[in-house]
């Protein structure tokens, strides 16, 4: 790691609460210029953008994040979890806090949301970056094979279940087990540190996150960017790490199909990085944002 990537690895980010809805959200915002907006992933935080949000705000951008509901330092919300919720929550913060459109910056479930924002809420937006972007929320029942829709489905009752839901959760969500995780989805081992691991095993902690974890494995996958992109009207730039197994990189090739049908797309596969390239090789990453966001 550059001696730069460690200063901004230790940045300690300043967090505010906004309600929205009866629950507290939290966020952050740091620089001022055109305004960013960055959408974590399932399990994760504000904090997964701890190397990239003071790049990009030094960079002359005015970077917000927020831990969407469920998540972080957000309200563990005991409500029925899927995408158009989060989608209303984005929708909401921009127009409560930026008064522009915002270029959304997503990673995993957090780029398909921004994704979904930016088709149906293209006011509030000036262009996506996607970063590994999760097919859905869920894997649709066609996606699997028909053992394995057997298997989803008998996990799904498992997970649901008030006593053994507990059980499965509590095995998930401690630290060896998110480290072992981590190392599936990392290319590189060095970058899960203890901090990444706390990031995720913290919130895991708070009363409702078993309830919250349990409602958004269940929930319906929502919009496939198959369906999506025929109706984007904003630019794109798609980063993958290309040693991604959750997310493999062949799913870009979606992208690159409408890039072929005329939409402004750009597709930057990472090598050595996988399924958090932002977190795992952020200055080549934070230099690939900043230099399509001058360009568009």
């Amino acid at each position: 790691m550059t001696e730069n990537a460690q200063q901004v690895t230790t940045t300690t980010l300043e967090k505010f609460f906004w309600t929205w809805q009866g629950y507290k959200i939290q966020y952050t915002v740091m620089g001022t210029g055109r305004p960013l907006v960055l959408v974590h992933g399932f399990g994760a935080s504000i904090g997964h953008w701890r190397k990239n949000i003071p790049v990009l705000a030094n960079a002359g951008y005015q970077v917000f994040a927020l831990d969407l509901l469920g998540f972080g330092g957000s309200d563990k919300a005991p409500i029925d979890y899927n995408v158009e919720i989060w989608v209303e929550l984005l929708k909401d913060f921009c127009k409560a806090h930026i008064h522009e459109p915002a270029v959304f910056i997503g990673n995993s479930i957090g780029a398909l949301l921004s994704l979904i924002a930016l088709v149906e809420h293209p006011q509030i937006a000036a262009g996506g970056v996607l970063i590994n972007s999760a097919g859905g929320l869920s894997h649709r029942p066609h996606e699997l094979n028909p053992p394995l829709r057997i298997v989803m489905a008998a996990f799904n009752r498992v997970v649901r279940s008030p006593i053994t839901g507990k059980y499965v959760y509590n095995r998930i969500r401690q630290k060896a087990q998110i480290r072992r995780t981590l190392y599936q989805v990392y290319r590189d081992r060095q970058a899960v540190t203890d901090e990444l691991v706390d990031l995720l095993y913290t919130p895991s902690c708070d009363p409702g996150a078993q309830q919250v974890f349990a409602s958004i494995l269940t929930a319906p996958p929502g919009p496939g960017p198959e369906e999506l992109l025929p109706k984007v009207e904003r630019p794109l730039l798609i980063i993958w790490g290309a040693d991604d197994p959750w997310t493999p990189i062949s799913g870009a090739k979606i992208y690159e199909k409408a890039r072929q049908n005329g939409k402004d797309i750009k597709i930057v596969p990472i090598p050595n990085a996988g399924h958090c390239p932002h977190d795992e090789v952020p200055d080549i990453v934070n230099a690939q944002v900043v230099d399509w966001l001058g360009q568009i």
